[in-house]
């Protein structure tokens, strides 16, 4: 299939993904009496006298809203907000199929980080949660870290966040393979924009003591001083053991690749320079950090990458729809590390002894249990974290 030729046709079939389903009867003078004037202004007065009586009484409770600014669109990166639209929607498509949840996406026409922030402040009383998207670095970490303290309902970047945990659900699943721990792993990461940064936080979170990350300038150390406030964070949580100079340099010796960066930049030369039986992770999309078939030759033990036509795609789909259904079902007030931690923990969960001996690490996004599960263990962990509500 022509999938680009086919999706411009299937578009301007559908015109839109996503549309509004009325939940109330209006047939009779009686129905519209219930749901509109007269009948309305009792909830209304409801929530005025008891906010939180929105999410029993409106469809707060299960609607997410899903923003971006349009400056790093899947792939395509700064075509701007409207453009930015098709992916938003398909985004909300994703949220109800797989997660049942409801899902409007919005697309804020302002480069002004303090803007955005403003805009979503404005309309969050609206929304159960928020999904930022396609935001570009750094500015994307600026927005989530002063939106989290605005508002109290969840704020996740499924760029960061929802890629982490999927990468750390399957790099769990390589170390059992492997028989490696996290604490023993050297990690060597290509990228260091919004999935890369959010990974490495992860993975320390996770355990895993000793990660180097590249950017295009070469390895990130502690020893040069950045002017992005955040990349000199990552250097003083990373690399160490003070490495200093290009991806060849940081993945001689190192256990598991992790690549959000760029086409080919691994090399074959650079694989057999890692230890026994490495695990690549070559998520630049379209096109890999290396190809798969060059990576086994070279001796990968593990390959994952972002593409659906290779087994062991790490696909965002994977995390986010049950992430925010069990944020939405407890209600909760943020989406901490510990809810992190346990979605990468039931996706993992879902793999069988069988597949992992087959080298699939990633189970399928069509398993219908996933977001099912996720949700259970998120819930779980937003009780024992202190952040649900109900």
């Amino acid at each position: 299939m022509d999938y680009r030729k086919t999706a411009m046709e299937k578009h301007e079939q559908w015109k839109g993904k996503i549309e509004i389903k009325v939940r109330c009867p209006l047939e009779t003078t009686d129905d519209l009496s219930v749901a509109y004037t007269p009948g309305v202004a009792e909830p209304c007065l409801a929530i005025k006298k008891e906010p939180d009586l929105s999410y029993s009484l409106t469809r707060r409770h299960n609607t997410v809203a899903v923003i971006t600014d349009g400056t790093a669109v899947l792939g395509l990166g700064n075509i701007g907000p409207v453009a930015g639209m098709p992916v938003m929607e398909g985004k909300c498509v994703l949220f109800k199929e797989f997660g049942g949840v409801a899902a409007i996406p919005l697309c804020v026409s302002t480069l002004t980080p303090d803007e955005v922030v403003k805009a979503i402040v404005m309309f969050s009383g609206s929304f159960g949660g928020i999904n930022l998207e396609d935001i570009g670095a750094p500015r994307c970490f600026e927005i989530e870290e002063k939106l989290k303290k605005a508002v109290d309902i969840p704020v996740f970047h499924d760029d960061q966040h929802g890629t982490a945990v999927v990468v750390l659900s399957g790099i769990r699943n390589a170390l059992k393979l492997t028989g490696r721990k996290p604490e023993e792993c050297r990690v060597a990461m290509s990228g260091a924009g919004a999935a890369g940064t959010a990974i490495a936080k992860l993975l320390l979170t996770a355990g895993f003591k000793d990660i180097t990350l590249c950017d295009i300038n070469g390895v990130i150390n502690k020893e040069n001083n950045y002017r992005d406030p955040y990349l000199q964070q990552l250097a003083e949580m990373t690399n160490p053991r003070g490495i200093k100079g290009k991806l060849s340099d940081s993945i001689k010796g190192a256990d598991i690749f992790i690549g959000v960066s760029a086409p080919g930049l691994l090399t074959e030369d650079m694989i057999k320079s890692m230890n026994q039986d490495p695990i690549i992770f070559a998520m630049a999309n379209p096109v890999p950090e290396v190809m798969p078939d060059v990576a086994y030759k070279a001796g990968a033990r593990l390959v994952a990458t972002g593409r659906s036509d290779y087994p062991n795609q790490i696909n965002n789909v994977l995390a986010f729809p049950g992430i925010f259904r069990g944020a939405l079902d407890v209600r909760a007030s943020d989406i901490n590390e510990e809810m992190k931690l346990a979605a990468a923990d039931a996706i993992s969960a879902l793999v069988s002894d069988e597949d992992l001996k087959n080298g699939i690490i990633i189970p399928s996004p069509f398993n219908k249990s996933i977001s099912r599960n996720i949700a259970k263990a998120v819930a779980e962990a937003a009780v024992k974290s202190g952040v649900a509500r109900i």
